[in-house]
């Protein structure tokens, strides 16, 4: 089971520098919630897409809706974890509470719960399961029911109701539950199902993640989306059943080799994770060449008035050579004073080796700027220019 760096950890790490208004109310007067309903589409038979939303660059949602009729849930799609599972009537913590976490009262449409008894196709064995994420856990029981992702409707979908859910990591507006898409055909992810029913032309699926909170992130089933991207999708091998695993050869700074690769570097490709996650043993000196600097918590800043002159990363994968400059990896805030601060997107990784090789975890900050490519046929992860 995954343990996640994710979007939930950065969300912590950055509240302060946001205000306390709902979430869900600001996306509702961007206009971005009734965009979002309004255009889900197909672009031919078998290829699928859904849109996502921006979450402060910090995390991405996208609407499915479970069980007849259908009952409707904004959940996390996320390559680093396999389980599909929302927050269910069984729950009674935090997360799953009519009372968010300041003591106020809240709309309860910030976080439906999905009721089995309400679903004419849901059928469960009351086999139960237990998650731990690295900054969150939860316990409930496996179901089975239909589930629609835009226009595309899988039919025995394994899904896992929440019965308990502590802390309050998950409780947070759009977090209604995580979709599952690692490559671990034995989980019976979304995707296994799928391809299993022939609902999806291709046994891929790839993602365009916005950045600075913009519209237009989705994730495409069964093929890709030539408008999001340019050239060729560059292939890397990744380990069959594995949390897309790769090893990639190289990665310098600045034009400069660090040696740190030499005999390769294990990755997982993870769009939950928010971060782009770094060796523990070569996280201090990376940002010493950078030129950022640890403030009073520990976190790592740079100097706003010098971040485009930071240096380029390069990741040499399969031969291609992927490049991050600074826009990419360091991240802007702007706090009610009207302070910017400018902080590092990468962190130390919770493991410093994975199969005996430094492990790093390729989260948003590194896939917003590549168009992404998941293929469960041919065990592998594309990545192309953006368009």
């Amino acid at each position: 089971m995954k343990i996640l760096v994710s979007s939930l950890v950065c969300l912590a790490l950055a509240e302060g520098l946001f205000s306390r208004r709902s979430m869900y109310e600001e996306l509702r007067e961007r206009g971005v919630l009734k965009d979002l309903m309004k255009s889900q589409q197909y672009s031919v038979d078998g290829v699928y897409t859904e849109n996502l939303l921006n979450q402060h660059d910090m995390s991405y949602f996208g609407q499915i809706s479970v069980g007849t009729p259908p009952q409707s849930f904004y959940v996390h799609f996320d390559t680093g974890s396999t389980t599909l599972w929302v927050n269910s009537v069984f729950c009674k913590s935090e997360a799953c509470s009519e009372y968010n976490r300041h003591g106020g009262p809240r709309d309860i449409s910030y976080h439906p719960l999905f009721d089995p008894n309400k679903s004419s196709t849901y059928y469960s064995n009351g086999q139960q399961f237990s998650i731990h994420y690295g900054t969150g856990s939860l316990t409930g029981v496996i179901g089975y029911d239909t589930v629609n992702v835009g226009k595309l409707t899988v039919t025995n979908q394994k899904i896992g109701l929440s019965i308990t859910e502590p802390g309050n990591h998950f409780a947070r507006p759009l977090h209604d539950g995580i979709m599952g898409l690692a490559f671990k055909p034995n989980q019976q992810t979304i995707v296994d199902t799928m391809i299993q029913e022939g609902l999806v032309e291709e046994p891929i699926f790839a993602f365009y993640l916005s950045r600075n909170s913009e519209r237009g992130s989705e994730v495409v089933f069964g093929g890709t989306d030539p408008s999001h991207y340019t050239g060729e999708i560059h292939w890397v091998p990744v380990a069959q059943d594995s949390h897309w695993q790769l090893v990639f050869e190289g990665f310098v700074v600045n034009h400069q080799a660090t040696g740190w690769c030499q005999t390769g570097c294990s990755a997982i490709v993870d769009t939950g994770t928010s971060l782009l996650t770094c060796p523990p043993q070569y996280v201090d000196s990376l940002h010493q060449m950078l030129g950022a600097y640890k403030d009073q918590n520990g976190n790592y800043i740079f100097d706003c008035e010098v971040v485009s002159s930071r240096p380029v990363l390069t990741f040499v994968m399969n031969g291609a050579h992927l490049h991050l400059d600074s826009s990419a990896y360091v991240l802007m805030e702007e706090d009610s004073n009207g302070n910017t601060y400018c902080w590092s997107g990468i962190e130390a990784s919770h493991e410093a080796y994975r199969n005996g090789l430094p492990y790093w975890i390729l989260g948003d900050v590194f896939l917003r700027q590549f168009y992404s490519v998941f293929d469960q046929g041919n065990a592998r992860v594309g990545f192309a220019t953006l368009a």
